[in-house]
């Protein structure tokens, strides 16, 4: 088998219809289009699909700009944290999940000293401020990164 034995399947190479050629070639003189009126003319294709897609298009917003790859810390005061945890129970991830305060996909946190803490927290993996580590520990919390 060589290069110049090969030929197309059959069947595969149809040739064109020649439209507008005579009564008797089978596609004269409407050449398929029918009789008068906008898609019989030159030109006459309804163009609704494409404005649709123009309407759709425009009324899509615009996101523009870079969005860094680097997931930003869903940050917490100690207010939030009071509301929703006991005494001497521990916050970590799989609490804030468990308790539907922060979505799954979410992987880094950061307790900010916001309000006032009266319960003894144990707080695990998670970023914290200076001051709400001063809260935690006065009132017998511990805090392990």
């Amino acid at each position: 088998m060589k290069l110049h034995n090969l030929k197309p399947s059959v069947g595969s190479k149809r040739k064109p219809k020649r439209l507008g050629r005579g009564d008797n070639a089978g596609q004269g003189s409407y050449s398929g289009k029918g009789q008068k009126g906008q898609k019989a003319r030159s030109g006459g294709k309804n163009r609704l699909a494409r404005k649709a897609l123009r309407n759709l298009m425009m009324s899509a917003p615009k996101l523009r700009g870079f969005k860094s790859f680097h997931p930003k810390a869903v940050i917490f005061n100690l207010e939030v944290l009071e509301k929703h945890f006991n005494d001497g129970d521990i916050v970590n991830l799989g609490a804030l999940k468990e308790k539907g305060l922060i979505g799954v996909r979410a992987d880094k946190i950061k307790i900010l000293g916001d309000g006032e803490l009266t319960k003894k927290l144990i707080i695990e993996g998670m970023a914290i401020s200076n001051s709400a580590k001063a809260k935690i520990e006065a009132k017998g919390g511990s805090v392990k990164i």
